[in-house]
């Protein structure tokens, strides 16, 4: 349906979301699983910050009220993109991939 963010698999695969939408979940008759995601934002400097949450709508508003001392001092926040992983293992290597330095390249040259 327009408007609505795509369905995220349960198989590991990563998918891409939008700002402003929810990862919504769609598993096995439709139970929820937990899930771990991987966010960009662009701070106000102009440089991405990356970082790895269950909880994105959480962790954006404690992003914008100053509670994350990396990203304090940087303050508009853009969400870029997020994507969702349904393993935290691969939440966290994808997210010390992107803090590489091929990974910032990555990120520059198709998010920023």
């Amino acid at each position: 349906m327009p408007g609505q963010s795509p369905p995220v698999d349960c198989e590991g695969e990563l998918r891409q979301g939008m700002p402003g939408q929810s990862p919504p979940v769609e598993c096995d008759g439709g139970i929820n699983n937990f899930m771990h995601i991987v966010y960009i934002l662009k701070c106000a400097d102009g440089k991405p910050y990356t970082g790895c949450t269950e909880n994105l709508e959480e962790r954006i508003q404690r992003h914008n009220k100053g509670h994350v001392p990396a990203t304090e001092n940087r303050r508009p926040l853009e969400l870029i993109t997020y994507i969702t992983f349904s393993d935290k293992y691969k939440a966290f290597e994808f997210e010390k991939y992107l803090k590489s330095g091929s990974g910032r390249a990555f990120i520059n040259k198709h998010f920023i």
